[in-house]
């Protein structure tokens, strides 16, 4: 598959619910779906990158397909509600580009610990 756009995204995504799933479930559906495959994301995370291990049973999903899966949901949600996730990314990228211009480098918490000063 070549390299999507977010515009493109939207419109696979939108083909595919009206062809395989015949329609899409609610909003608030979706938002339990959602939460359901942020949930999947956090075991995967926290057993890859915390402390918690798998079980011996644990099927082999990995993080790439649960985010891809969260990415999915996330754009059923934006196609049903008439959001253009391209324009929402750009203001909401800039946003944080003019609110957090110099917020995170004069954070202490982000400092190297060595260079942090007592």
């Amino acid at each position: 598959m070549s390299e999507l756009t977010m515009v493109d995204y939207q419109k696979v995504v939108d083909k595919w619910v009206r062809t395989f799933g015949v329609r899409y479930f609610s909003e608030l559906t979706n938002l339990g779906i959602l939460m359901e495959e942020v949930g999947e994301t956090a075991r995967i995370m926290t057993r890859t990158y915390g402390e918690q291990s798998f079980k011996t049973a644990e099927n082999d999903a990995t993080l790439a397909d649960e985010l891809a899966d969260v990415l999915f949901v996330v754009v059923c949600i934006a196609n049903q509600t008439g959001i253009d996730l391209t324009k929402a990314i750009e203001r909401n990228l800039n946003k944080k580009s003019i609110r957090d211009s110099k917020r995170h480098w004069n954070n202490p918490k982000l400092k190297h610990p060595k260079t942090r000063e007592v």
